[in-house]
């Protein structure tokens, strides 16, 4: 007699749940199934923009009133005077301080993606839309969609998170034509520790063309004129 725990499973026996072995697989295939529909249905896109929008990551610590924080507020609404859309994690500290910027602006949208978590409130005051999801895997997945451009002020573990998955997946191509801004003072040492740590290597563990990839700025300005330049020649293309 086969014993399903070993062998393939039929795609029309019934599996008791019993049979945890048979089970754990049926639930994986499953799922990886759930994420190929997921990825298949992203590819589809509209035939031309109508919205450029800007992920502004960030700390959820920062302070109303701190520098950063008018900082991040004064590029938020530069860049909702322009045109841009924000897009935050939707939640306290900078993200509130670059919804902020831009909900007094009309024609533009503030909008928030939230994650679930045990020890924050829910979206700031000044989300005008949001999403919520109950995993960082899904939230970030949604970030990469919605986005032109990244901008990241000084954050902590989950802004380097963020910063990391984006600079990824620039690397390896599967999103393209993205700024990645970094800024602020903290993000050039990041680039230098890597530098410094992976290029040693004898082969080296990234290229130095991938260390190019996140361009850092000292400042509101650096930054709103980075992604003025390349929103302009994103309107450009979606004539």
């Amino acid at each position: 007699m086969n014993d399903s725990s070993t062998h393939p499973l039929s795609t029309t026996s019934n599996v008791p749940l019993s049979n945890e072995a048979a089970v754990e697989q049926i639930l994986g295939e499953s799922i990886l199934g759930l994420w190929d529909v997921v990825n298949n249905l992203t590819r589809i896109r509209t035939t031309r923009d109508e919205r450029y929008r800007v992920t502004i990551f960030g700390s959820a610590r920062t302070k109303p009133g701190s520098l950063i924080y008018e900082e991040t507020r004064r590029c938020a609404d530069a860049l909702a005077e322009l045109g841009c859309d924000i897009v935050t994690g939707g939640g306290p500290g900078l993200m509130q301080a670059a919804n902020e910027g831009a909900a007094g602006r009309g024609g533009v949208q503030s909008i928030g993606i939230r994650v679930d978590l045990p020890f924050e409130q829910g979206a700031n005051a000044f989300v005008q839309q949001m999403f919520q999801h109950r995993t960082f895997f899904t939230r970030l997945h949604q970030f990469v969609l919605a986005s032109d451009a990244f901008l990241v002020a000084p954050g902590g573990i989950g802004t380097l998170l963020e910063v990391a998955m984006i600079w990824q997946l620039l690397q390896v191509r599967h999103i393209t034509d993205m700024p990645l801004i970094l800024m602020g003072p903290m993000w050039p040492g990041l680039i230098e520790w890597a530098r410094e740590s992976m290029l040693v290597f004898d082969p080296p563990l990234c290229h130095e063309s991938d260390l190019r990839i996140p361009q850092c700025v000292p400042d509101a300005e650096a930054a709103i004129a980075l992604i003025r330049t390349h929103y302009e020649q994103w309107q450009l293309a979606n004539v």
